[in-house]
């Protein structure tokens, strides 16, 4: 790849003239073409001179950047391509070039949900062309959790660009608990994801609190065209999510001390995938590792825990050692043999 974006200028071109073949190019001809071209798009107006121009052609004639322009002087005056139809526009792509081309088409479609990204959109899909037009398609390296069915992502890019362009949105919602829905004025101020759900997170009009709306819950939303824009006070979403594991945080509730033992089955997994940025190994023994976290007992933590069964138990604190053995004891119970009540 050239190592800056003048010389990217500078061989383009180079390529250009080179490629024209309606007329002849000698050395101060090129120089002055490249003059003129970084004039015009860099505003260079240096000149460039007669060693610079000599080192890009031979740059271009070897494999250092992979071109291999097969530059010919004719002559001994005028330089043009020994092959008419060459252009370094039209190099190839190697096996390696196709390989993270592909990997980058993977992790760029991640943005497709979003308006603001439509011209993106469009590279992608270029990009996904040529790459399955110059090989056969082949298995993804990278392979992103995605859930295409879930609730709600088609709100996305209105949330988006209400933060973008500071829209207070009109939103019809009804969570999990609630027989009803609710209509309430939302200003959203970021959007989260986790585990693959999205939420919006900002403040309603009259609630002077932080709310994340799970976007699988929302039934309808438009902007709120007569109500002014709460902007965010300037809570950090880094910050706001120190302390806790998810989405759920508590403004009155302040981070506890929790002790885990991680049995040796599931240590290594939990040691190399922490829980929390605040976990650290307090002991080791033959049964496994007691670990630290510091962080709110929140809903999100429950389940985290509870994900792993019989393989990790709360020591510490007795609040949530006791929901999680409640919790484990109703699941233990919905799997007994139903009572025979005909005796």
């Amino acid at each position: 790849m050239p190592a800056n974006r003048n010389a990217l200028v500078r061989y383009k071109t180079l390529d250009a003239c080179l490629r024209n073949r309606q007329r002849t190019w000698t050395l101060d001809d090129l120089m002055e073409a490249v003059s003129d071209a970084l004039y015009e798009y860099e505003g260079i107006d240096k000149g460039i001179s007669r060693r610079t121009v000599q080192a890009d052609l031979q740059l271009m004639r070897s494999d250092k950047l992979g071109y291999f322009a097969p530059i010919i002087v004719v002559d001994k005056k005028y330089y043009t391509y020994e092959d008419p139809s060459y252009s370094i526009t039209n190099i190839p792509l190697s096996d390696s070039d196709l390989s993270r081309m592909n990997e980058a088409v993977e992790v760029l479609k991640q943005f497709r949900g979003f308006s603001h990204f439509e011209a993106l959109n469009e590279v992608v899909q270029k990009l996904e062309d040529h790459v399955y037009s110059t090989a056969r398609k082949s298995v993804p390296v990278i392979d992103f959790e995605k859930n295409d069915n879930l609730k709600g992502l088609h709100h996305l890019d209105q949330l988006y660009r209400a933060v973008v362009q500071k829209q207070a949105m009109k939103i019809d919602y009804q969570s999990f608990s609630a027989r009803q829905s609710q209509t309430m004025i939302f200003h959203v101020w970021w959007l989260k994801e986790f585990k693959n759900r999205w939420f919006a997170v900002g403040e309603c009009t009259g609630r002077n609190h932080v709310f994340n709306l799970a976007l699988d819950r929302m039934l309808a939303l438009e902007p709120a065209l007569d109500v002014d824009y709460i902007a965010n006070p300037g809570i950090d979403p880094d910050t706001y999510y120190r302390d806790v594991i998810g989405v759920s945080v508590s403004s009155n509730m302040r981070a506890s001390q929790v002790k885990l033992l991680v049995t040796s089955l599931h240590a290594p997994y939990v040691e190399t995938k922490p829980l929390h940025h605040s976990q650290r190994v307090l002991e080791r023994t033959d049964a496994g590792m007691v670990i630290l976290l510091r962080v709110q007992l929140n809903f999100e933590l429950e389940k985290e825990i509870l994900s792993f069964g019989d393989g990790i138990q709360v020591l510490e604190p007795p609040k949530l050692r006791q929901a999680i053995r409640r919790r484990l004891r109703a699941g233990a119970r919905a799997y007994d043999p139903p009572q025979d009540d005909t005796f």
